[in-house]
């Protein structure tokens, strides 16, 4: 039986027919853990306090008989607050080394210690109490009911102020990390769903709310009346991309409404809804539904997340306008070239990648349509394009702009038949009062047959596009390895004549022109020669289309002009005597905007008698945009150089427009030169030529002339001049000097 005297006013405590009362459970109590091996203890201590509040909340009383009883409990039961623990138990010291068990093995630093002894001479040494932390020290027969009171109540409160310092870095340390992860989640989606993990983790709650943010895409931030969900979990994990008003719980929009409406938190019993904020004015709010009360310490430490997810919300708004503007093309809201090699680079990696196909289509003669129609126009027919493709193949195929006119398709081979493409082509497209027609040119190439990654695959299926282009515009072309093959040839071709016509390695050859009538030499063909190392000749017709495609054909053709002119100088000096000069001009010289200037200034600086200079265009190029033709023609004949139609017969002339050219001559193409003598459709077209050259006074001169036959039936139809194997081949310099002075009198003896 324990008796508490009496002193200076303060109650005694007669607990001998008391019983111990055991472990009380009272919600949201003090938990208090009473250590000792006495039983009366336990009872005296129960019934002094068992009507306590301290700080605004009743004591749980949890007892223990020794340090293995009071080790299971701690190791079981959180939140204790105090520990009244005996000194001697099973041993003198056994409750002072249960206080290293305590503080070192279990970690319990937030918990307060009272250390109480009935045998005052086993009193804890001071270092004791300081190194693991004691409240306090007290005999059992110091402790009065007012003592007891105190001193448990300085103890809870110091329990409480620690665990508010406890809570407040764990909480701190948590937003901290949290931000960390939350700021490296780019995508929305991802973002959401980090903020409602993390903010349940720092509120100790199971993750189940929802975040949803304002409507509108980054680049088009006008458009903010609609909310959607753009995270979710729990309860309303499925309502996750869809309208907050398809939200079937009216309590929870309303929440989100008096939130949004005043702009701030808002705590309630059963949720917790926290409205952000950006610097760009973007909204979000995160709704987390609750039955837990949140304390004041709880608050400030949403107020400090809320911050940082702000701030969070504002980097994942601002990288998506970021991956929007380097993933999708403005005009039309396609993916764009960057973000189709990606996806390239995607499927390329994937199983699946024999199964797909890509594929390149290109509008024929845009630049025609944006230099009539102006640009805006051009910009309208581009979003229909990228619209009818897109209703057309739906999700099936992803559908993106690549380049200015080109778009490109991607999809499992089954879903994409090309014929389809072209056809869908088949209506006019209406932009503004224009109803246009169009044709496309479409590569495509299977990603199992392509190399390089999505770049490689690109490349590849834009060599088999480019195919379709030049063999016949409107079609389609598979791509095949061979290819590529050409293609690396024709660039390492480029890259050779390149240095060829750097290191000045090209040269002329020149084949004589007869006057039919007379056998006279009358002038020559300056003819272009590109002659490998190995003596083997590259053709013209590889090597010309090659320099007109990469621009070198200006500067070559300067140089042909001039080391022509140089020629015939040099010949004059020789005693050759005047021959006439024919050079040919190619499409992309002629309408140079400073081919004129080159010819006229080559002229004066070296010399060259104009009326001894004749330039040759073809039909086509003299037939293509007659008017400018015709202006560059006047202009070059004002020089006092003459100018002869190349390839007469091949093109579309009418004789309307050839009396429209300041032209001097016609010359028939080998092609009919060839079909003299013969049973063919085209073996009347010379005649017919040479009958137009007289009517409008023009000279007429047959090229390819290889036989006396034919020499004898251009005589007969009163052709004017031949060129032609029959004759001479074409020579260099040196060659055609040594065989004209052979000639008496520089004529050829008549076939």
């Amino acid at each position: 039986m324990i008796h508490l005297t009496r002193n200076e006013g303060d109650e005694w405590l007669d607990l001998e027919d008391e019983e111990t009362a055991g472990v009380e459970h009272v919600e949201a109590g003090w938990r208090v853990l009473i250590v000792d091996d006495e039983e009366d203890v336990h009872r005296a201590t129960t019934f002094a306090l068992k009507d306590q509040v301290i700080l605004g909340k009743p004591l749980t009383f949890l007892h223990a008989h020794s340090s293995a009883d009071a080790r299971l409990i701690l190791s079981s039961v959180p939140d204790i607050a105090v520990i009244l623990l005996d000194v001697v138990m099973e041993s003198e010291d056994s409750g002072l080394r249960f206080v290293r068990v305590i503080r070192e093995e279990l970690m319990m630093t937030e918990t307060r210690i009272i250390l109480r002894t009935g045998q005052p001479g086993y009193a804890p040494e001071l270092a004791a109490i300081r190194d693991y932390d004691i409240n306090d020290y007290k005999t059992k027969s110091e402790l009065t009911l007012t003592r007891l009171v105190t001193t448990l109540t300085t103890a809870i409160r110091c329990f409480e102020q620690i665990r508010m310092i406890s809570n407040s870095r764990r909480g701190l340390n948590l937003i901290v990390r949290s931000a960390a992860d939350l700021f490296a989640r780019r995508a929305l989606e991802a973002f959401s769903e980090g903020v409602l993990t993390q903010l349940s983790a720092l509120l100790g709650l199971r993750p189940d709310g929802l975040i949803c943010a304002q409507n509108g895409s980054p680049l088009e931030p006008t458009q903010r009346e609609d909310w959607y969900i753009v995270g979710a979990a729990g309860q309303y994990g499925h309502l996750i991309n869809q309208r907050l008003s398809t939200m079937p719980n009216p309590a929870v929009l309303d929440a989100i409404h008096r939130a949004v409406m005043a702009q701030g938190n808002l705590y309630e019993p059963h949720c917790t809804v926290l409205y952000l904020k950006g610097v760009s004015d973007r909204e979000a709010v995160v709704y987390l539904a609750s039955n837990q009360h949140l304390t004041d310490d709880d608050r400030q430490l949403i107020e400090v997340f809320c911050a940082n997810i702000s701030i969070g919300f504002e980097n994942v708004t601002l990288f998506q306008k970021l991956n929007a503007v380097a993933y999708t093309d403005p005009l039309t809201g396609l993916a764009n070239r960057a973000r189709f090699i990606a996806l390239l680079d995607e499927a390329l990696e994937g199983e699946q990648r024999p199964s797909h196909c890509v594929a390149l289509m290109d509008i024929d003669h845009f630049s025609e349509i944006n230099d009539a129609l102006g640009h805006a126009n051009g910009d309208l027919l581009l979003k229909a394009i990228g619209q009818r493709l897109k209703e057309t193949f739906g999700d099936a195929v992803l559908i993106a702009r690549v380049g200015a006119d080109t778009f490109g398709l991607l999809c499992p081979s089954g879903a994409l038949d090309p014929q389809r493409i072209i056809d869908l082509f088949n209506s006019p497209f209406a932009v503004n009062a224009y109803f246009l027609r169009i044709k496309v040119s479409v590569g495509l190439a299977q990603l199992s047959e392509t190399t390089g990654g999505g770049i490689g695959a690109l490349k590849d299926v834009n060599i088999a596009l480019n195919r379709a282009k030049q063999d016949q515009r409107g079609r389609f072309v598979w791509y095949a390895q061979a290819m590529a093959s050409e293609t690396r040839q024709r660039l390492t071709m480029l890259h050779d004549l390149r240095a060829v016509i750097e290191g000045q390695g090209m040269q002329l050859y020149y084949q004589p022109q007869i006057e039919l009538s007379s056998g006279q030499v009358i002038g020559v063909e300056a003819l272009l020669r590109w002659q490998l190392p190995n003596g083997q000749f590259v053709p013209p017709d590889r090597f010309i289309p090659l320099a007109e495609y990469s621009g070198l054909i200006i500067d070559l053709g300067e140089w042909v002009f001039r080391t022509a002119c140089l020629q015939q100088l040099e010949w004059q000096q020789l005693g050759v005597g005047a021959l006439r000069m024919a050079v040919n001009v190619s499409l992309s010289q002629f309408r140079h905007q400073g081919f004129v200037s080159m010819v006229k200034r080559a002229l004066t600086e070296l010399g060259v008698s104009p009326d001894m200079i004749e330039l040759e265009v073809t039909e086509s190029m003299a037939m293509h945009r007659i008017d400018e033709v015709r202006t560059v023609l006047r202009q070059l004949t004002a020089l006092g150089i003459t100018v002869a139609i190349d390839d007469f017969g091949t093109g579309f002339s009418s004789l309307s427009y050839l009396q429209r050219l300041d032209v001097n001559r016609l010359k028939i193409d080998r092609a009919f030169v060839n079909d003299l003598g013969r049973q063919s459709e085209r073996a009347s077209i010379p005649e017919m030529i040479v009958k137009l050259g007289q009517s409008l006074n023009l000279k007429v001169i047959a090229e390819g002339v290889e036989t006396p036959e034919q020499a004898d039936h251009l005589r007969e139809l009163g052709c004017d001049e031949v060129q032609g194997y029959l004759y001479a081949k074409p020579m260099p310099a040196d060659d055609f000097v040594r065989w004209f002075l052979m000639l008496p009198e520089g004529r050829v003896k008549q076939a």
